[in-house]
């Protein structure tokens, strides 16, 4: 590894020695000065060209599970003692044939006419709906087709391809995404009515929102459209979103304290641990951590995409196991994974690893948050567990 950056690295006149400056062994705290104007690290460059993060609809930024289901299909739930929901990412198709249309088919399975309290209550699309340019035109083939045979209501979050931009097809960011999913009134897009596909929009209050259900809150975010590292900061330095969540927690932190306990989960696109391709997002977890210490709580699971694989995490903090969930496996490639023996780096280990397709499902009670990888072919789950919910 190159020692030192030359001096070249504070003069954009001159080439740089390698594709990025950040290629050396200068550890980050050392590098401010040589490094400028790129900044210290990777994540340094990216803040300074991170997209727009659009406001959201309404003031509150809050998502009520009633609102999507209705209120007599929430009681039932309520009444049943659980919910359970699915939840993955990283989907589009190219064909007929795709592993994203088998796994939604699988998901189907799992539902059953007349059972409604019993049945998965939402798709939490873990974001990169869609890939490449043309969205608003590829929602037809990449979405309502897939998810034809599926019963349930998907909402989302988008991904880093969601936010994408190219000049002439998607010149503004997240247009089509937001289209979808962030409608003012439930309606069948044209991408849907086109091909006779019943399937309505979400009214999602923007692209962060806090997911209010029996047994269950989702603290849902934007990670942005860098390929890595993710980000909840916008461009130009934009605050909102963080001080949004910090908000949202201390809300949150209010309930507990008067005795109104459920799951609490992040869901972002970009994962905060990774041993994939990608990689981790340090500085976006410390902005989580962030919040999460001034509201005094923390998640009892984090669970993103990005990754085209599925890893279970776990972070060992304050005396608590938190599952850090990936599950970027809902059909679009599937990509390589190092193999997890629980290792230990830093304040997690790393303890499930699988390479394929499949999805999460996850339920919510009163007392504890199970969640369950179930891999397409497979009539088990690859991976369980039981997270007791935290009274902080």
């Amino acid at each position: 590894m190159s020692r030192r950056p030359s001096a070249a690295g504070n003069d954009r006149s001159q080439p740089l020695r390698y594709a990025h400056p950040f290629f050396t062994d200068t550890p980050p705290a050392d590098r401010s000065a040589a490094f400028s104007p790129y900044g210290a690290r990777m994540a340094s460059w990216i803040s300074q060209e991170s997209g727009p993060i659009p406001p959201p609809r309404t003031k509150s930024s809050v998502l009520d599970l009633a609102k999507i289901l209705g209120a007599q299909a929430v009681e039932e739930i309520r009444q049943a003692g659980a919910i359970r929901f699915h939840a993955v990412g990283d989907t589009g198709r190219s064909d007929v044939h795709s592993n994203q249309e088998a796994v939604s088919v699988r998901m189907a399975a799992d539902y059953s006419v007349g059972d409604d309290a019993h049945n998965p209550a939402v798709f939490l699309h873990l974001g990169d709906v869609i890939y490449g340019p043309n969205k608003a035109q590829l929602y037809r083939d990449e979405f309502y087709r897939p998810y034809l045979k599926y019963p349930g209501k998907i909402i989302a979050i988008p991904g880093n391809h969601d936010g994408e931009t190219f000049e002439g097809t998607d010149p503004k960011s997240l247009s089509a995404f937001r289209a979808n999913f962030c409608a003012r009134t439930a309606q069948i897009q044209s991408a849907a009515a086109a091909v006779r596909i019943f399937r309505q929009t979400m009214t999602q209050p923007g692209v962060y929102y806090l997911l209010r259900a029996p047994f269950v809150d989702i603290v849902a975010l934007y990670s942005n459209i860098a390929e890595g590292p993710g980000s909840i900061i916008g461009a130009n330095g934009d605050q909102s979103q963080k001080t949004w969540l910090a908000s949202t927690l201390a809300t949150l932190a209010g309930e507990r304290r008067h005795g109104q306990r459920k799951a609490l989960i992040f869901a972002t696109h970009h994962p905060p641990y990774s041993n994939g391709g990608h990689g981790g997002s340090e500085q976006m977890l410390a902005d989580l951590d962030d919040a999460c210490a001034q509201a005094g709580v923390q998640p009892d699971a984090v669970i993103s995409g990005h990754e085209h694989n599925y890893q279970r995490h776990t972070r060992h903090r304050n005396g608590r196991q938190i599952p850090f969930i990936v599950a970027g496996s809902g059909g679009h490639n599937d990509s390589h994974i190092d193999e997890a023996t629980g290792q230990q780096t830093g304040d997690h280990s790393f303890d499930k690893s699988f390479k394929g397709f499949g999805y999460l499902l996850i339920t919510a009670s009163q007392a504890t948050l199970q969640i369950d990888f179930q891999p397409l072919g497979e009539t088990r789950p690859f991976d369980s567990l039981d997270v007791p919910i935290s009274p902080n």
